[in-house]
């Protein structure tokens, strides 16, 4: 298993392998929030869920922030009964040390980072379940090229995060085959969210069945992706 190769500047975790920020220098907590949570109304969603389990699939596990904010929405919000099945899938994972030093700033997320520490600690190459929050949250992390990954997994997603870094800096995430993935694991009323306004992007997505629209960018972006499946 590789890890990520980063560097640390001004207390956050910069990617030496694909010169890029893991998230917004403005604010890393309330880009995510902006970006996956309300751009795929998962608030509203988790209030009015009548099934058991909700799916979220994410390309791009990073320093786990938008698992960890998205978990904490659904505690906040779901019915007690109802699971959260989070599926991430991360080629270059950051080591303990660094996932532990990525997220101790974020204060409100302390005990889900401690409950995750011993299974991330003992983490490999391919499936990997990790639980927290009395077992009502699933982490299914995939560690892995994504384009092998993908066609591993068989549970459609309620929501996609669509994240990993810049297309223009790593184009082997965001190739044709990542999207014919998106188009066989999405349903009907699937939607996604991601922080670029990419044209590939956007047109991949509208051919693998999605009505796109786009929104301001967080921070320094100036335009965002979202949308529902048709």
């Amino acid at each position: 298993m590789q890890f990520a190769n980063l560097q640390w500047k001004q207390q956050q975790p910069y990617s030496l392998d694909f010169d890029d920020i893991y998230y917004s220098s403005d604010n890393g907590l309330a880009e995510s929030d902006y970006v996956f949570i309300q751009h795929n109304q998962l608030t509203e969603r988790f209030r009015q869920l009548k099934k058991d389990r909700f799916t979220i699939i994410e390309t791009g596990f990073g320093t786990g922030l938008n698992f960890f904010c998205a978990a904490q929405h659904f505690l906040a919000h779901s019915p007690k009964s109802a699971a959260l099945q989070f599926i991430s899938i991360e080629r270059y994972p950051l080591t303990m040390e660094d996932f532990v030093q990525a997220n101790r700033y974020w204060f409100v997320f302390d005990q889900m980072v401690k409950q995750l520490t011993g299974g991330y600690a003992q983490m490999r190459d391919g499936f990997n379940q990790l639980r927290c929050c009395d077992g009502r949250i699933a982490l299914d992390l995939w560690i892995g090229d994504v384009n092998a990954l993908l066609p591993q997994i068989n549970s459609t997603a309620d929501a996609w995060f669509l994240d990993g870094f810049a297309p223009s800096k790593n184009a082997d995430m965001w190739s044709e085959s990542l999207f014919e993935e998106i188009t066989r694991l999405s349903k009907t009323d699937s939607t996604f969210a991601t922080f670029t306004s990419a044209g590939d992007v956007r047109r991949r997505l509208q051919s693998a069945g999605f009505n796109v629209r786009k929104d301001i960018g967080f921070g320094k972006k100036r335009e965002m992706l979202y949308g529902l499946s048709r």
